[in-house]
């Protein structure tokens, strides 16, 4: 099948500025030997004859527009345009010009476009090699000024960037910073500051591997501190670095290429951040490169400590010694929190590797340790470590605290030290319990939990929480209630607030049956979570209200949505006090889901071809309606019970057992009864014609409907097999 992601239109501009088109065809890419670099390949989708080969020249200002067009100019003033049919194969192809450029695909243009006439980008395509001026004290202008003019253009940029290279410029003009310092020259150091600056747009690997290696990175931190904006008062940086930061080995470290790359990336990470001036719009695309050099040195040190297993068990050995004091261990604790962040620029199958090694040299038992201290800085900074571990894997965390419960009392758990800190937190903006109210509420989350075919995290997890943590989670709670003593006033008050309460406790109730959690049900039957229920709503009488509603839709919804086990739970535990409930039908249908459960659990064979009818039916071809579904569309809704699998008319034999059950239901759904002389309201539904569609009719003006009354649309009761096919009817008694 031919990829309609790579099917290209191949456009060339002509001399009248006008867009011709080349052909049709697929697009490729891939290294071609003859142009020496990855090219771009269109081959015609008629005859597969080559439309395109053109070299992706890291040079080139490729331009993405309107999503499926990628536009850029060959040498020689050449135009070229490729139309995609999709955007994904745009997208595909873009990204792989960006690749080989070392540009972000997220921008839609790789170079920066400069306004240069048609003879100019042939001069600078045909011209030789830039020259540089003599490295010299009294060409140091010339110089500054030959920088600054090359940068608008990429093909200027490009030559100036290998001439300083192949020259070993940068040295020679360190050189002369260093006399320019000893002379005072201010408009040398001036000059030197355009000219190291411009360098560093120029935005390329091999001239940051000499600007910042140790002979000469601190002497480019000179150079930029003489910005002519500031006149005759330059900045300090040197002196920042060298006197105040002072890099602390809080575990020796015996790699000296390790030790080096870690001053490297701080005093590069301080050029970025501190010396460079901010740069415009223009300038922030060409330092992509030192984005990039810092980016790869912390995957490189993260991966060197990684790899250094002696240092990690000094580490955590040193972090959890009680005879370390307290200064530190507060280093070595943000050490390690450093020591995290830096993991984050690693890729998703390296971070991985990476927290392994640390759960494995025993991060977790370190950090319960370290919470368990009294300093707030060492508890915040382990706190911080702790987030880090609980964002990129719960199930970690999770396990660790599951595992560590078999063997210590509750009190010292890991998860419960999290609880008591977010309770306890004296911070009178709570910045500290809201962080650690983030990662408990991480961790409990159900969606994050992992379920596979030999454990269920979520049934095991949330049955240890709700069993060693919960107590602590709401021992404040309880405490502000336990042992006060209601007034008269509190009494009152209670009793007229009495009833939202017990509606809010429904509510909740509702909420926890309506997520269909097998965890959460077995949680009810368990503790008879129904029985305040049953006994509030025999309590309530015959009192149309929204206490009364609100039990009865609960019951109708474990009936509608036929959840088994609780259906199974009320009628075995409160069968008998409902059973003379008779103004709406709920009871009586959970009784009778509950039998026919039970019938099918006696005659397994039954329900097993009720399957294979049902499956033998949706096999069948959806486009087109059978006479059996023309008939089940034109029955009676009366004729159908809710729940049970439509079967086929000519399959009566298989079904006369059920059919029986049908009519026993709509015997036992008939009928009626008053309550306290308030006539039973009825439902009636029916279907139109052939169609699905139902109509509501209004209730005659006399009627009045009560808001939580029994007879309304949730709790629905029984209606005459008669009633006219074409309505909906919905018919209250009045309440007084």
């Amino acid at each position: 099948m031919t990829d309609t992601r790579r099917r290209v239109k191949v456009y060339t501009l002509n001399e009248d500025r006008q867009w011709d088109d080349r052909g049709t065809g697929h697009v490729s890419s891939g290294y071609v030997e003859r142009l020496k670099g990855m090219s771009l390949l269109v081959r015609a989708e008629s005859d597969g004859s080559l439309l395109l080969e053109s070299k992706i020249n890291p040079n080139t200002a490729y331009q993405k527009q309107q999503d499926t067009l990628i536009v850029w100019s060959e040498a020689e003033n050449y135009d070229l345009a490729l139309s995609f049919q999709e955007k994904a194969g745009c997208d595909e192809i873009w990204e792989k010009i960006c690749q080989v450029q070392g540009k972000d695909p997220s921008v839609d243009i790789t170079q920066e476009l400069v306004d240069e006439s048609e003879e100019e980008r042939f001069d600078d395509m045909s011209s030789p090699g830039l020259e540089l001026p003599p490295c010299e004290l009294g060409r140091l202008e010339e110089l500054a000024e030959l920088v600054a003019s090359s940068l608008p253009s990429p093909l200027r940029r490009e030559k100036l960037a290998l001439a300083v290279e192949n020259e070993g410029y940068i040295r020679k003009l360190l050189e002369l910073f260093r006399q320019c310092e000893d002379l005072e020259n201010a408009d040398g150091l001036h000059h030197l500051y355009e000219i190291v600056k411009g360098i560093f747009l120029l935005n390329r690997t091999a001239l940051f591997e000499v600007m910042f290696s140790e002979e000469c990175i601190m002497d480019v931190i000179g150079c930029l501190e003489h910005d002519p904006v500031l006149g005759a008062a330059p900045r300090r940086h040197r002196d920042f670095l060298t006197k105040t930061a002072r890099f602390k080995e809080v575990i020796p470290i015996g790699d000296p290429e390790l030790r080096a790359k870690i001053h490297q990336t701080y005093r590069v990470q301080y050029i970025q951040d501190m010396v460079l001036p901010t740069p415009s719009v223009f300038e922030e695309n060409m330092l992509s490169t030192l984005h990039s050099f810092i980016f790869f040195n912390k995957v490189e040190i993260v991966g060197m400590l990684q790899d250094d297993e002696k240092f990690l068990t000094d580490l955590f050995a040193q972090l959890t010694d009680e005879a370390t004091d307290d200064d530190k261990r507060y280093e070595l604790v943000n050490f390690l929190k450093e020591f995290c962040a830096f993991s984050q620029t690693l890729q998703p199958q390296n971070r991985e590797a990476f927290f392994k090694t640390l759960s494995n040299m025993g991060i977790l038992p370190a950090l319960e340790v370290v919470l368990g201290m009294d300093d707030v800085q060492v508890r915040g900074a382990a706190t911080d470590i702790f987030s880090y571990l609980v964002e990129y894997n719960p199930s970690m965390v999770r396990e660790f605290v599951m595992q560590e419960s078999q063997q210590n009392d509750d009190d010292i758990l890991l998860i419960n030290l999290i609880i008591e800190h977010m309770i306890c937190d004296t911070d009178p903006e709570l910045g500290g319990a809201v962080q650690l109210m983030g990662l408990l509420r991480t961790l409990v989350d159900p969606e994050n939990m992992l379920a596979t075919a030999n454990k269920t995290e979520k049934t095991e997890f949330l049955s240890f929480f709700y069993k060693h943590c919960m107590h602590i989670l709401s021992a404040p709670l309880l405490a502000n209630t336990t042992d006060d003593k209601l007034s008269k006033d509190d009494i009152i008050f209670d009793l007229a607030m009495a009833h939202c309460k017990c509606v809010s406790a429904l509510r909740f109730m509702r909420r926890i049956i309506g997520l269909k959690d097998e965890f959460y049900n077995r949680y009810i039957i368990r503790n008879f979570l129904f029985e305040p229920v049953v006994k509030a709503f025999l309590n309530n009488g015959a009192r149309y209200n929204l206490m009364n509603s609100a039990i009865i839709e609960m019951f109708e919804y474990v009936r509608v949505e036929d959840v088994k086990s609780l259906t199974a739970h009320i009628v075995e535990n409160y069968w008998k006090a409902l059973e003379d409930v008779n103004y709406v039908q709920t009871f009586k249908g959970l009784k009778l889901r509950y039998e026919q459960q039970r019938e099918r659990q006696d005659n397994p064979k039954l329900d097993s071809m009720r399957s294979i009818l049902r499956n033998h039916r949706f096999r069948r071809d959806a486009r087109t309606l059978d006479d059996d579904e023309e008939m089940w569309f034109n029955a009676d809704e009366d004729e159908l019970e809710d729940g049970e699998a439509v079967v086929p008319p000519s399959d009566n034999k298989t079904t006369k057992s059920s059919a029986v059950k049908d009519s026993d239901e709509k015997e036992v759904l008939g009928k009626s009864s008053s309550l306290s002389g308030r006539q039973s309201p009825s439902f009636k539904l029916s279907f139109s014609g052939s169609t699905t569609k139902t109509s509501l009719s209004s209730p005659p003006p006399s009627a009045s409907l009560h808001p939580g009354s029994p007879g309304s649309p949730g709790s629905p009761g029984s209606g005459a097999k008669g009633s006219p096919p074409t309505a909906v009817t919905t018919k209250v008694g009045s309440c007084t």
